[in-house]
């Protein structure tokens, strides 16, 4: 068989799609066969066999694995089962491979991985000898059988076990990577595999210590313990010469890459400890930040010689996803030091060394402060790589400029460290760093390369460009962070710096001519710093540079800045500076190649909001320069994107309402102006197929439409009406249908005359006809529920603009077909929109509507009268509801029915409360699908006084109740107060936090649901009247004593007063 199998195999690694497809189907097929896995293991295990081969065996396997073995996978599918003995020689021969010592890390990733899988299920009762094979195996392992033992492990505890099994060998298993971690005579990357294994235990021992505080506090006390001198004695090794290109593969004791893989694991362990459990390391704060600071002086060099000034690859992992590059240990010191930063202990001793007593004469150079301050200009110079890139492209300096980038470097962990600094006196500091950067002869960007002393202190000063760069760069995060908290900055250090920045503005190097631009605008807009009276002058430098200059880094940067002054200027200023600001937006997308403009979002998004301040600066004159043209150009090529579209959407809708509050013919020469452009826009949209532009033509006419004037101007609803009806009718984009219906409930609700006197001349239909057959529609079975999500809104607005003279019989077949709908809808947004239009009915018709749905009758699963269906729908999902108008209106309603005392509502069934699993452990998306949530089942006129009890505010609950019961627990883990409070930061390495993120998934959850203080009132005294009444004794003894409590605390509440 293992020749069928290895055919197959091959046959998977065309090219050819066909073929490839049909290898795959048979693999598949090969599943019944017991022999299939096995002789999977036996063409992974061959070393005559390619690499290639191999490692497809162990995926096909893989796959095997996750869709047959255990229900209890989240891929298992039903229909293939193994035999306990076919098991067992799987485990068998599969941990035999893993372990071989198999010299090619990829197959002993693969098949670890697998293990791993299978761990997950089988261990411990099906595989009780797992965990004590891999134990025994690692102090008699040679090196490669070592490193295959360890990756197994390391798979287990990330994967395998759960916190019962970790916990019967959390003792043994510390051990025995301790062992590893400080033999000196294993590979470097052993003991950094050993050390991550570690630090992976303390995810499983973060949940473990929900349950049993006592014995994880006492386990995790005596491993730091035993492991801090084993971190500190690491991070005291100095690093090795810089490896030659031919030098950097080396392994050895001394090799470069291992040192830095070995010291880049002690790192992320030490901060993982730090952050889950602080208090285990209290005692060694002051030396850890001590050792870390030294660090971090004596790599720079290095780091500037690596990455600066050479064109060395950074963020470079092995095999087994062991970082073992420079940069990589660099962000984890840096950002080590900035969880240090949080400890009370390290900021009063560092308080104690900048007290006036301890500062000669004053002066800052050689304190902590400055020599923090020359770390962070040297890691945040721009590397080599950096700017290669940004010259190629120039959208990804600008996502590196706004933070918004993946690519997390050093330069970035310098800017998150530098914001923890600016209570200490940073600017003061890094002036004197600037004034000798720019001032002193120019010099190499580094040390001398070979030999390096890095074991001193950093003494020297770079002087080039590119430390110059750092230098303002290190300042704008400076500033940033003192304006976000409204901090002064001093006028006499601002009109330093001005000086400087001025000097940048005018090199000859690009990144430092930006950089300039860029700092200009921030220094010269923060209103403490006294430099107001100069942003005329700067802003009109930087509007005359976009055009002067050569550089596309230097153009975007000023464009960009300009942001700052028009919103600094006053508006009477800001408006001079309208024209030449659209002017050279303009010129600038004419110097750009436009096609590729749709993937340079950063840069369509920086001129979209330049191009919006410049035109807020006085709305009314986009009519007399092509600002709008330049704005819809810009919108075209950015249709695909959600960003740009929302800010040209965001900026469209400004000028919209702010050209219809100076009167009609203002708002009519708008429309006038860009009715043609953007019905234009859906005729290219509907020829060239392109939803995403059609999307971005409609929802501008949304605006457009919302926030006219009544009436709207002549023949407004005949130039789109046509479009959108088209629309509706041929496109399944769920984004495009609902822009579109929205239009038409604006088009309703400004003017229902206009709609209802329109005709179309293709049809001969009226409007009234059109928008009735685009409500049939749209409430088909053949529209899923996002595309309907917001008919309901259009059938209400109908109802109420046409009325029931009008409206005729149409109006029950209408109801009708949206009771049926809601019978199938699934989405919480649409079931809100469709039963708002009953709710709306019921503020004034509750009888009516109830008596019209009782003679309804719904097909299907979830059948039976439309009250059953519409009441159960409505009450499941009122809780859910979203928006202060929705909430009123659904409860008003649902008191409305209420008070009707309808004794057909007693003998409809409705979902009641969730019966509570009292497991503690935490529920996954598989587990959900096998074992869903239940629910009671009660009669309508309880649950619909649950649902309006639920809608109550109690006024002894804060509005967060988590965050008060975690107070009042009186359980705090930050026991000896030795760590300030700061802004929990999300680990997503935690199976604790994975979990609760996925829980997210629950659309529900997202929905905003607040009651305003008017409904509030309005729902205690409707509860008052109630409780006068017999049958509210009836229903207060079904309630639950939360419920009860509820409603005694409001009637508290009242006697107080």
């Amino acid at each position: 068989m293992e020749q069928q199998v290895l055919q197959l195999l091959a046959a998977t690694l065309e090219s050819a799609p066909e073929t490839r497809t049909n290898a795959e189907r048979h693999l598949e097929q090969l599943y019944t066969n017991d022999a299939f896995p096995i002789s999977l293991i036996s063409i992974a295990s061959h070393h005559s066999v390619e690499p290639p081969l191999r490692q497809a065996a162990l995926l096909v396997l893989k796959t095997f694995v996750l869709r047959t073995w255990s229900q209890s996978l989240e891929e298992f599918q039903q229909g293939v089962t193994i035999t306990d003995a076919t098991k067992d020689q799987v485990r068998q021969s599969l941990l035999a491979l893993a372990t071989s010592g198999d010299q090619e890390r990829k197959v002993i990733s693969a098949s670890s991985y697998v293990v791993s899988k299978i761990a997950s299920v089988d261990f411990p009762e099906q595989w009780p000898s797992l965990l004590p094979t891999l134990l025994q195996l690692i102090p008699r392992s040679h090196e490669n059988q070592l490193h295959g033992v360890l990756v197994v492990l390391g798979n287990l505890v990330e994967d395998g076990f759960d916190e019962e099994q970790f916990g019967k060998s959390a003792v043994e298993l510390v051990k025995c990577i301790y062992d590893i971690a400080i033999d000196e005579e294993k590979k470097l990357t052993s003991r950094a595999l050993a050390i991550s294994i570690f630090r992976a235990c303390f995810d499983t021992m973060e949940l473990m210590y929900q349950t049993d505080k006592a014995s994880v506090r006492q386990f995790m006390q005596e491993a730091s313990d035993a492991w801090t001198p084993f971190f500190v004695s690491v991070l005291k090794i100095p690093l090795p010469r810089i490896p030659t290109d031919e030098q950097e593969d080396e392994a050895g004791p001394g090799s470069w890459r291992g040192i830095v893989a070995l010291k880049t694991q002690v790192v992320k362990a030490l901060d993982k400890i730090h952050r889950l459990f602080p208090h285990l390391l209290s005692q060694h704060t002051l030396s850890l930040f001590s050792t870390v600071w030294e660090s971090l002086q004596a790599h720079v060099g290095p780091y500037v010689t690596l990455y600066v000034t050479d064109n060395q690859q950074g963020r470079l992992e092995d095999a087994d996803r062991l970082p073992y590059t420079l940069d990589f240990l660099v962000i984890e010191e840096l950002d080590y030091l900035q969880t240090l930063f949080g400890s009370v202990t390290v900021k009063r001793e560092l308080d104690a060394q900048l007290a006036p007593d301890k500062i000669s004469n004053g002066a800052l150079e050689g304190t902590w402060i400055a020599q923090i301050m020359a770390i962070l200009v040297g890691y945040s110079q721009i590397t080599q790589e950096d700017e290669g890139l940004w010259n190629f492209d120039v959208n990804v300096f600008l996502s590196e400029e706004t933070s918004e980038t993946a690519n997390y470097s050093p330069r970035n962990a310098s800017t998150s460290l530098v914001q923890k600094l600016t209570k200490w006196p940073v600017l003061e500091s890094l002036l004197g760093y600037t004034k000798t950067t720019f001032e002193a002869a120019p010099s190499r960007s580094e040390p001398p390369k070979v030999p390096i002393d890095i074991g001193i202190r950093l003494t020297f000063t770079y002087s080039n460009a590119r430390a110059k760069e750092a230098a303002l760069f290190v300042l704008k995060q400076i500033l940033d962070e003192l304006d976000s908290c409204s901090a002064e900055v001093d006028r006499i250090l601002a009109r330093a710096y001005l000086e400087y920045v001025g000097l940048a503005m005018r090199d000859d190097d690009e990144f430092l001519r930006a950089r300039g631009y860029i700092l200009a605008a921030r220094l010269t807009t923060i209103s403490s710093a006294g430099l107001l009276d100069v942003v005329p002058e700067y802003a009109q430098q930087t509007l005359n540079i976009i055009d002067q200059d050569d550089s596309d880094v230097v153009k975007v940067s000023c464009i960009r800045s300009l942001q700052e002054y028009l919103k600094t200027l006053p508006s009477s200023r800001a408006r001079e500076f309208q024209v030449q600001t659209v002017a050279a937006i303009s010129n600038f997308l004419s110097s750009q190649d436009l096609s590729e403009l749709k993937e340079s979002e950063d840069l369509l998004d920086t001129l979209v909001e330049t191009l919006r301040d410049a035109i807020m600066a006085d709305p009314s004159l986009c009519l007399e320069h092509p600002a709008l043209d330049v704005l819809f150009t810009m919108a075209s090529y950015g249709a695909s994107s959600f960003q740009t579209t929302m800010l040209v959407n965001e900026a469209f809708e400004s000028i919209t309402s702010s050209m219809a509050a100076k009167g009609p013919d203002a708002y009519s020469q708008l429309c006038a102006k860009v009715l043609p452009t953007l019905t234009g826009a859906l005729d290219v949209g509907d020829m060239t197929s392109e939803n995403a532009l059609s999307d971005m033509a409609v929802s501008l006419l949304s605006s457009l439409a919302e926030h006219g004037l009544k009436p709207l101007p002549q023949n407004f609803v005949a130039t789109v009406m046509p479009k959108l009806y088209r629309l509706l009718f041929s496109s399944n984009d769920f984004s495009l249908n609902q822009s579109a219906t929205v239009t038409i409930r604006h088009l309703l609700s400004r003017d229902a005359d206009q709609v209802f006197s329109w005709q179309d001349p293709a049809t001969g239909k009226g409007g009234l006809e059109i928008v009735l057959l685009i409500i049939d529609r749209l409430l088909g079975p053949d529209v899923d529920d996002a595309s309907a999500a917001e008919v309901g809104g259009l059938a209400v607005e109908l109802v109420e603009k046409a009325g029931a003279d009008r409206l005729g019989p149409y109006l029950m077949q209408l109801l009708r077909i949206v009771a049926v709908r809601l019978s199938t809808a699934e989405h919480a947004s649409f079931i809100q929109n469709l039963v708002l239009v009953f709710a709306r009915l019921a503020l004034t018709n509750a009888k009516e509507v109830l008596d019209f749905l009782a003679q309804v009758q719904v097909e299907g699963g979830a059948g039976g009268t439309g009250l059953e269906v519409v009441l159960r729908k409505w009450l499941e999902h009122s809780v859910h509801f979203s928006g202060y108008d929705a909430i009123r209106q659904n409860i008003i309603a649902l008191t409305n029915i209420y008070k009707l005392h309808d004794e057909r509502l007693a003998h409809i069934q409705v979902q009641g409360d969730l019966m509570v699993d009292n497991s503690s452990r935490i529920k996954t998306r598989s587990q959900s699908k096998r074992t869903p949530d239940r629910y009671s089942i009660i009669p309508v006129p309880l649950k619909l006084t649950k649902v309006l009890i639920s809608e109550l505010t109690n006024p002894l609950t804060p509005s967060t109740p988590g965050l008060m019961q975690n107070k009042l627990s009186g359980d705090s883990d930050d026991e000896d107060g030795e760590w300030e409070d700061e802004p929990n930061i999300v680990d997503l390495g935690n199976p604790t936090t994975t979990a609760e993120l996925m829980a997210y998934a629950d659309e529900a959850k997202w929905n905003v649901h607040q009651v305003d203080d008017d409904t509030q009132s309005y729902l205690v005294d409707f509860f008052k009247q109630a409780s006068t009444e017999p049958d509210f004794e009836t229903l207060y003894h079904s309630l639950t004593d939360e419920e009860r409590e509820k409603l005694h605390s409001i009637d508290n509440k009242q006697s107080a007063q």
